[in-house]
């Protein structure tokens, strides 16, 4: 098999250009006669096989295996997707610039050419996940927070402008343009690719895990870690395991007042149950053909929630509407309608048509308005279930998930008066108690993205104001939207008032509230709260509603449609049934109900309409890498090696010294931490406010840098010496090597016990002791480990602290991934082996025997637990390098020492990098 000009066919265009495409169909008739019947998923990655096989990166054997792939084969072949381009968000993006300039310092430090660390495929970078929403009133709130955000951020920004003019393929859109998956739909999209006569699907990865939200416009590509995609830039591959495919078969339709986040939430736990994780899912069947390309966006965004690899709606008319809606040209919308017409992969297969490794089947029409919380996504509540379950949780035991409250706190308010007599005025005679809403925000790509979900809460706010409704003055209300046309949305049907006039008044255009961006509450309400202990709420329209991640002070997140967070801000509680009690009364004393406010979908539909604006997109988009006065003014470095400028939130890593691996056995290990169930990203890495008196913080004053300057975690990802001492530093994380507190609750908080002593410590400084005396550490977990976001720092954080291995019941897919791509083991506990069952208390040493100077794919290895009192019990362990690839990347120690080898000493590594 010869993958060349056989497969080679021509898409005429009406103007008379021709562009040669690999065609499936010109495949299917060498004899690989059931192409057709494949998932459209599986085709995509098929056809990037097909036009990059080279005899080394990809070989004749991975197209025969993509194209004779069959839905109940064992999974164990290695299969390679090259994509064409790379999306980077600034948190993690920073990070992985930090990375490349290491890259180009260390071929310069070897005598190589330091242009050798370029990236291969366009890569752009939006910086949208750093701005503080500190101003939240008035038309100058925006200008006014990302002035401070520049501010804050300078020494982080002369870095990304210097990667821009030193890497060719290296695009930076400046703060206040929108959140990249936004501006991914809206510009960066193009859905065929032409390059030197060759046209192909656009494909991506990005590093951010909502990637994924451009599965609802058919662009097949997820998110990865900043690991894995610098691997992409530079050229690799990604390599995976044949994938498994989940058919989701949707059929109805939403029910009238039904919002695509009701149906978003409602799915992220349907899934999630559905145990689909590392799976790619492709959904089908009439019901996809009533959701709109931004509906589907919306349930494509949560992916991760539902622990999908991606979530795959096909291209069809509804695709072709949102990108003539969005101003792209007729003639690169017939280029997409023919490309995939010509494929096989136009339109949303007919149910029994496509072969799928599972099949699942929804009805639309079941969904009702719902929100999720107050923990996790999937944790989803039909409105009328919200106080029950919350006074549920609030009663249940700490060590069990719940908040360990008791029945008599549950009623008792506190007066702000009496608490402060610093109380500002418009805060008089507030009370606040368990349940309260103290954060309110219309935020994220997950639905800013959707111009119905928008109008929607504009319509309820309108609707609202008409009945002389307020939000409660406790409340803080952010509005940061994804894209700056939103504002011309509302205001041209004129929503943005209402919308203002309830405090929702445009903040920032980036991302906010699901990543923590949303400044500090009113230091009386904080110290309130922290000092009586009250489970209070946000309430958002994001994806991510994690333990401190919105906020340190609330304990409780509940994620919600747009105009039910109007909703909720207007109760001030959610300790209300929104679907049957009143949210107030109008200014007659009458009792105002939601059903009251809600707009019908015919008069969101009619404004959707009429606010389509193509040109407006186009005007948009044609200055987004122009930047503000403040940005423009940033003074950043020249040439192609960066010169390490003495600085607090950038340094060289030092991810490249060691010589690799040493395959063999771990002996003597101790662990430096158990989890339970759901540890995610967050927790392992948190990027938010970096406390005073934590590591991180106590390295930042000895530099001399004042508490009010240290800004987040998540940005200052490009210094290693305080993301290492922010490792596990999350304020509710729980360490079960910790005892319990003497009230019965569970200590909380980034601390550990140094064995064999005992002594209470933080995890960093009993990893700095582990170091020093040679001790290998380990962490132990549950199911789900290193969910939510995809932040390397998770990973690279693990492996500055010494750990060898994590231990779990099972992996979330990228932060598996990172983890290998950063030489940590990750091994996963048999039958119904853990922690618990092993009875672990942290005075344990431990063996892992097997490797024996090699590391084989799934490969079972031996954990040996001895006790304190000289018995020992042996266990089987599965390693989870799941292919040849991760193998190779683990005995390097890691991928980019793999890749940087194999860049600047091609022949000597016997590897042709053409």
């Amino acid at each position: 098999m010869s993958v060349d000009q056989p497969y080679i066919r021509y898409l005429e265009q009406p103007d008379g250009a021709g562009f040669r495409y690999f065609s499936l169909p010109a495949l299917a008739e060498q004899g690989f006669t059931g192409i057709q019947r494949l998932p459209h998923v599986i085709r995509l990655l098929l056809e990037s096989a097909m036009r990059n096989c080279d005899g080394n990166r990809v070989l004749e054997q991975h197209i025969r295996a993509l194209a004779a792939w069959h839905p109940g084969a064992h999974r164990d072949q290695e299969i390679p997707f090259v994509v064409s381009r790379v999306l980077l968000q600034d948190s993690t993006g920073l990070a992985l610039l930090t990375d490349l300039a290491a890259m180009r310092s260390q071929a310069q430090r070897r005598g190589a050419d330091p242009k050798a660390i370029e990236p291969k495929v366009p890569v752009h970078l939006v910086v949208d996940h750093s701005v503080q929403t500190v101003f939240v009133e008035g038309a100058e709130a925006v200008g006014n927070n990302q002035k401070l955000e520049i501010i804050n951020n300078r020494e982080r920004y002369e870095l990304l402008k210097w990667g821009a003019q030193a890497f060719e393929t290296f695009t930076v859109i400046p703060p206040g343009k929108g959140i990249c998956h936004q501006i991914n739909l809206e510009y960066l999209a193009q859905g065929v690719v032409i390059d030197d006569g060759l046209i192909f699907p656009d494909t991506l990865v990005g590093t951010d895990s909502h990637t994924t939200t451009i599965n609802g416009i058919g662009i097949l590509g997820w998110g990865v870690g900043g690991i894995e995609a610098e691997a992409a830039m530079l050229g690799q591959p990604l390599n995976m395991l044949m994938p498994d495919v989940v058919g989701v078969c949707l059929t109805g339709a939403l029910s009238p007042g039904v919002t695509a986040t009701d149906a978003v939430l409602f799915i992220t736990q349907f899934l999630r149950k559905a145990r689909v994780v590392g799976n790619l899912l492709e959904f089908f069947g009439e019901g996809t053909t009533s959701l709109s390309a931004t509906d589907r966006s919306t349930i494509a965004n949560m992916a991760p929630e539902f622990g999908a690899t991606c979530a795959y709606f096909p291209v069809d008319e509804n695709t072709l509407a949102y990108y003539r809606q969005t101003g792209r040209t007729e003639r690169q919308i017939s280029l997409i309608r023919g490309y995939y017409s010509e494929q096989g992969l136009w339109g949303a297969p007919a149910p029994g048509s496509i072969e799928y490794s599972r099949l699942l089947n929804l009805d639309l029409s079941a969904i009702r308005a719902g929100v999720s919380g107050p923990k996790r996504p999937q944790d989803h509540l039909d409105l009328g279930e919200v106080p029950e379950r919350f006074v549920s949780l609030l009663l249940e035991d700490a060590a069990i998930g719940g908040y360990g409250k008791s029945a008599s706190q549950l009623s008792r308010r506190f007066a702000l008066n009496t608490f402060s007599p610093t109380v500002p005025t418009r805060l008089h005679d507030t009370t606040i108690g368990h349940g309260d809403v103290l954060v309110a925000a219309i935020t994220s790509c997950t639905n800013t993205s959707n111009p119905e979900l928008m109008l929607a809460a504009g319509l309820l706010a309108r609707n609202a104001v008409a009945r002389g409704l307020a939000v409660k003055p406790k409340v803080k209300t952010l509005f940061t939207p994804g894209s700056r046309v939103v504002e011309y949305l509302l205001s041209s049907v004129g929503l943005a008032e209402p919308l203002s006039q309830l405090g929702f008044s445009i903040t920032a255009f980036g991302c906010g509230a699901c990543v923590g961006n949303i400044g500090g509450l009113e230091p009386v309400i904080e110290n309130l709260v922290n000092s009586r202990d009250l489970v209070c709420c946000a309430v958002l329209s994001g994806n991510r509603n994690f333990e401190a991640r919105i906020h340190g002070t609330l304990r409780a997140n509940f994620l919600a449609s747009p105009p039910l967070v109007v909703a909720f801000a207007l109760a001030g509680t959610t300790m209300i049934d929104l679907s049957t009690q009143a949210l107030g009364n109008d200014q007659k004393g009458q009792p105002v109900f939601l059903a009251d406010l809600w707009p019908t979908d015919q008069e969101i539909k009619a404004l959707a309409q009429q606010a389509v604006a193509p040109a407006v997109y186009r005007r948009l988009y044609a200055e987004v890498t122009q930047g503000s006065e403040q940005w423009n003014a940033i003074e950043a470095g020249a040439g192609l090696v960066y010169d390490w400028p003495e600085s607090t939130y950038a340094a060289e890593p030092d991810y490249f010294s060691s010589p690799g691996n040493t395959i063999n056995a771990i002996r003597g290990a101790r662990a430096l931490a158990i989890f339970g169930n759901s540890v995610t990203t967050d927790h392992i890495s948190p990027a938010g406010a970096i406390a005073p008196d934590s590591p991180a913080g106590q390295w930042l004053t000895a530099r001399g840098v004042a508490p009010q300057d240290f800004n987040t975690y998540g940005a200052r990802r490009g210094h290693f010496e305080v993301m290492v001492r922010g490792t596990f530093a999350n304020v509710r994380l729980k360490n079960l090597l910790l005892p319990l507190r003497p009230d019965g609750g569970m200590d909380e908080g980034a601390f550990t016990r140094l064995q064999p002593i005992g002594e209470r410590m933080s995890i960093f400084d009993a990893s700095r002791r582990y170091l020093a005396a040679n001790v290998p550490a380990l962490i132990f977990a549950g199911e789900e480990y290193g969910t939510g976001s995809s932040r390397d720092w998770a990973a690279k954080g693990t492996r500055l602290l010494g750990v060898r291995a994590v231990i779990a019941r099972s992996f979330e897919r990228i932060h598996r991934s990172n983890l290998i791509g950063m030489g940590v083991l990750p091994l996963q506990f048999e039958a119904t082996d853990s922690a618990q069952s092993l009875q672990l208390d942290g005075s344990e040493s431990f063996d892992i025997l097997g490797m024996d100077g090699c590391v084989q794919p799934r490969q079972k290895l031996t954990l040996v637990v001895h006790r304190s009192d000289g018995r020992h019990v042996e266990i089987p362990v599965l390693a989870r390098i799941d292919t040849p690839a991760e193998a190779a990347y683990f005995i390097a120690g890691g991928i980019l020492p793999y890749v940087l080898n194999r860049l600047i000493e091609p022949r000597a590594s016997g590897v042709d990098l053409k």
